[in-house]
Protein backbone atom coordinates (compact mmCIF):
# COMPACT_ATOMS: atom_id res chain seq x y z
CA UNK A 1 0.00 0.00 0.00
CA UNK A 2 1.64 3.56 -0.99
CA UNK A 3 0.73 5.83 1.59
CA UNK A 4 0.35 9.83 0.33
CA UNK A 5 0.27 12.90 1.66
CA UNK A 6 -1.39 15.57 -0.11
CA UNK A 7 -0.37 19.25 0.58
CA UNK A 8 -2.46 21.82 -1.20
CA UNK A 9 -3.61 25.26 0.00
CA UNK A 10 -7.04 25.11 -1.90
CA UNK A 11 -9.73 22.49 0.12
CA UNK A 12 -11.70 21.94 -3.14
CA UNK A 13 -8.01 20.56 -4.40
CA UNK A 14 -7.36 18.55 -1.73
CA UNK A 15 -10.57 17.32 -1.77
CA UNK A 16 -10.22 16.34 -5.76
CA UNK A 17 -6.79 14.37 -5.27
CA UNK A 18 -8.26 12.78 -2.41
CA UNK A 19 -11.26 11.09 -3.87
CA UNK A 20 -9.09 10.35 -7.46
CA UNK A 21 -6.59 8.85 -4.78
CA UNK A 22 -8.84 6.71 -3.04
CA UNK A 23 -10.74 4.11 -5.54
CA UNK A 24 -7.16 3.09 -6.65
CA UNK A 25 -6.47 -0.35 -4.47
CA UNK A 26 -2.56 0.19 -3.70
CA UNK A 27 -3.30 3.66 -2.55
CA UNK A 28 -3.80 5.77 0.49
CA UNK A 29 -4.44 9.13 1.74
CA UNK A 30 -2.76 9.03 5.52
CA UNK A 31 -3.47 13.05 5.64
CA UNK A 32 -4.09 16.54 4.22
CA UNK A 33 -1.71 19.65 4.33
CA UNK A 34 -3.39 23.30 4.19
CA UNK A 35 0.70 24.90 4.06
CA UNK A 36 3.61 24.00 3.68
CA UNK A 37 5.00 24.26 7.54
CA UNK A 38 1.89 21.53 7.92
CA UNK A 39 3.42 19.63 5.35
CA UNK A 40 6.73 19.24 7.02
CA UNK A 41 4.83 18.31 10.12
CA UNK A 42 2.57 15.92 8.81
CA UNK A 43 5.22 14.05 6.78
CA UNK A 44 7.48 13.79 9.62
CA UNK A 45 4.63 12.19 11.98
CA UNK A 46 2.59 10.13 9.11
CA UNK A 47 6.03 9.23 7.22
CA UNK A 48 3.94 9.00 3.74
CA UNK A 49 5.74 7.16 1.07
CA UNK A 50 5.08 10.00 -1.28
CA UNK A 51 3.98 13.46 -0.30
CA UNK A 52 2.21 15.24 -3.59
CA UNK A 53 3.05 18.75 -3.56
CA UNK A 54 1.48 22.20 -4.20
CA UNK A 55 4.37 24.93 -5.39
CA UNK A 56 2.57 27.83 -4.11
CA UNK A 57 1.26 27.72 -0.35
CA UNK A 58 0.73 30.21 2.79
CA UNK A 59 3.31 29.81 5.56
CA UNK A 60 6.00 28.30 3.66
CA UNK A 61 5.72 27.59 -0.03
CA UNK A 62 6.12 23.80 -1.76
CA UNK A 63 9.70 24.47 -2.34
CA UNK A 64 10.75 25.09 1.11
CA UNK A 65 8.48 22.46 2.29
CA UNK A 66 10.42 19.86 0.16
CA UNK A 67 13.80 20.77 1.03
CA UNK A 68 12.57 20.28 4.73
CA UNK A 69 11.21 17.02 3.90
CA UNK A 70 13.70 15.77 2.40
CA UNK A 71 16.36 16.41 4.98
CA UNK A 72 14.79 13.87 7.36
CA UNK A 73 16.00 10.63 7.32
CA UNK A 74 14.36 7.96 4.85
CA UNK A 75 12.20 10.89 3.95
CA UNK A 76 9.54 10.26 1.76
CA UNK A 77 9.66 10.72 -2.31
CA UNK A 78 8.34 14.49 -2.93
CA UNK A 79 6.29 15.62 -6.53
CA UNK A 80 5.54 18.31 -7.39
CA UNK A 81 1.75 19.27 -8.49
CA UNK A 82 0.91 22.57 -9.30
CA UNK A 83 -0.60 24.98 -12.19
CA UNK A 84 3.02 26.68 -13.06
CA UNK A 85 5.36 25.39 -15.18
CA UNK A 86 7.89 28.34 -15.56
CA UNK A 87 11.91 27.00 -16.23
CA UNK A 88 12.60 28.99 -12.33
CA UNK A 89 9.97 27.12 -10.68
CA UNK A 90 11.25 23.18 -11.90
CA UNK A 91 14.69 24.22 -11.34
CA UNK A 92 13.81 25.47 -7.85
CA UNK A 93 11.74 22.10 -7.38
CA UNK A 94 14.13 19.33 -8.48
CA UNK A 95 17.39 21.10 -6.90
CA UNK A 96 15.09 20.91 -3.41
CA UNK A 97 14.82 17.27 -4.05
CA UNK A 98 11.62 16.78 -5.56
CA UNK A 99 11.48 13.52 -7.32
CA UNK A 100 8.48 14.43 -9.97
CA UNK A 101 7.18 17.91 -11.20
CA UNK A 102 3.37 17.21 -12.77
CA UNK A 103 1.08 19.76 -13.67
CA UNK A 104 -2.81 20.13 -12.32
CA UNK A 105 -4.50 19.03 -15.66
CA UNK A 106 -2.57 15.62 -15.30
CA UNK A 107 -4.87 13.06 -16.81
CA UNK A 108 -5.97 10.67 -13.30
CA UNK A 109 -4.40 8.26 -14.56
CA UNK A 110 -1.02 10.14 -15.44
CA UNK A 111 -1.15 11.50 -11.71
CA UNK A 112 -1.57 7.66 -10.45
CA UNK A 113 1.04 6.44 -12.35
CA UNK A 114 3.27 9.43 -11.29
CA UNK A 115 2.05 8.52 -7.51
CA UNK A 116 3.13 4.78 -8.03
CA UNK A 117 6.93 5.58 -10.24
CA UNK A 118 7.35 7.63 -7.48
CA UNK A 119 6.84 5.86 -4.57
CA UNK A 120 9.71 3.16 -6.33
CA UNK A 121 12.28 6.00 -6.40
CA UNK A 122 11.71 7.21 -10.68
CA UNK A 123 11.52 10.80 -11.31
CA UNK A 124 8.11 12.03 -12.51
CA UNK A 125 8.05 14.65 -15.21
CA UNK A 126 4.92 16.13 -16.72
CA UNK A 127 5.60 16.00 -20.65
CA UNK A 128 6.00 19.90 -20.94
CA UNK A 129 8.10 19.92 -18.03
CA UNK A 130 10.25 17.43 -19.41
CA UNK A 131 10.49 19.57 -22.65
CA UNK A 132 11.11 22.82 -20.42
CA UNK A 133 14.00 20.70 -18.59
CA UNK A 134 15.38 19.65 -21.95
CA UNK A 135 14.93 23.76 -23.83
CA UNK A 136 16.91 24.79 -20.72
CA UNK A 137 20.18 22.52 -20.54
CA UNK A 138 20.60 20.99 -23.85
CA UNK A 139 24.12 21.39 -24.99
CA UNK A 140 26.56 19.35 -26.74
CA UNK A 141 29.22 19.42 -23.83
CA UNK A 142 28.79 18.30 -20.72
CA UNK A 143 30.25 21.28 -17.57
CA UNK A 144 33.82 19.77 -15.70
CA UNK A 145 31.37 19.61 -12.67
CA UNK A 146 29.05 16.80 -14.77
CA UNK A 147 31.78 15.26 -15.62
CA UNK A 148 32.80 15.16 -12.03
CA UNK A 149 29.77 13.70 -10.66
CA UNK A 150 29.18 11.38 -13.12
CA UNK A 151 33.07 9.93 -12.89
CA UNK A 152 32.10 8.81 -9.32
CA UNK A 153 28.30 7.65 -10.18
CA UNK A 154 30.48 5.44 -12.32
CA UNK A 155 32.62 4.47 -9.85
CA UNK A 156 29.72 3.01 -7.48
CA UNK A 157 28.87 6.08 -5.46
CA UNK A 158 25.11 6.87 -4.71
CA UNK A 159 24.24 10.37 -5.07
CA UNK A 160 24.92 11.07 -1.24
CA UNK A 161 28.31 9.89 -1.21
CA UNK A 162 29.01 11.92 -4.40
CA UNK A 163 27.78 15.05 -2.89
CA UNK A 164 29.97 14.54 0.40
CA UNK A 165 32.87 14.32 -2.10
CA UNK A 166 32.32 16.66 -3.87
CA UNK A 167 30.49 19.28 -1.12
CA UNK A 168 27.85 19.78 -2.54
CA UNK A 169 24.25 18.89 -1.31
CA UNK A 170 22.37 15.74 -2.68
CA UNK A 171 19.74 17.84 -4.30
CA UNK A 172 22.58 19.48 -6.17
CA UNK A 173 24.18 16.14 -7.55
CA UNK A 174 20.33 15.13 -8.40
CA UNK A 175 19.62 17.88 -10.85
CA UNK A 176 23.43 17.98 -12.19
CA UNK A 177 22.39 14.28 -13.07
CA UNK A 178 18.89 15.15 -14.60
CA UNK A 179 21.08 17.42 -17.13
CA UNK A 180 23.69 14.60 -18.02
CA UNK A 181 20.74 12.53 -18.59
CA UNK A 182 19.14 15.37 -21.17
CA UNK A 183 22.21 16.06 -22.47
CA UNK A 184 22.88 12.27 -23.68
CA UNK A 185 19.72 11.11 -24.15
CA UNK A 186 19.87 8.72 -21.78
CA UNK A 187 17.32 7.64 -18.90
CA UNK A 188 19.20 6.58 -16.01
CA UNK A 189 22.34 6.22 -14.00
CA UNK A 190 23.72 3.17 -15.91
CA UNK A 191 23.09 4.12 -19.46
CA UNK A 192 24.59 7.54 -18.97
CA UNK A 193 27.47 5.86 -17.80
CA UNK A 194 27.92 3.88 -20.98
CA UNK A 195 27.04 6.55 -23.28
CA UNK A 196 29.48 9.03 -21.78
CA UNK A 197 32.27 6.42 -21.94
CA UNK A 198 31.41 5.59 -25.40
CA UNK A 199 31.77 9.66 -26.19
CA UNK A 200 34.83 9.65 -24.59
CA UNK A 201 33.52 11.88 -21.62
CA UNK A 202 34.82 9.39 -19.04
CA UNK A 203 38.14 7.46 -19.53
Amino acid sequence: MIQVLVADDHPVVRSGLVGMLAVEPDVEVVGEAGDGAQAVDLARELAPDVVLMDLRMPVLDGVGATTRIREARNPPRVVVLTTYDTDADILRAVEAGATGYLLKDTPRADLVAGVRSAARGETVLAPSVATRLVTSVRSDRLTPREVEVLTLVANGHSNAEVGARLFIAEATVKTHLIRVFTKLDVQDRTAAVWVAREQGWLG
